[in-house]
């Protein structure tokens, strides 16, 4: 292999590198977001008071 071919090679996997960091990056930062927005979502949802208390007739 000759010294050209090795060097676009290795640019080339380098970059590939790069861009697989990139976007993990970018799928981290998405899971973050949402982990965040169901947080906040079970918290409107949620009544502290509903379930605490059985009201039972005989």
């Amino acid at each position: 292999m000759d010294i050209a071919s090795l060097s676009t090679a290795l640019s080339m996997s380098k970059l590939n590198n790069e861009i697989g960091m990139l976007m993990l990056g970018k799928q981290l930062d998405n899971a973050e977001m949402m982990g965040e927005s169901m947080v906040k979502i079970m918290e409107q949802s949620a009544s502290p008071h509903l379930g605490r208390n059985i009201d039972i007739s005989l």
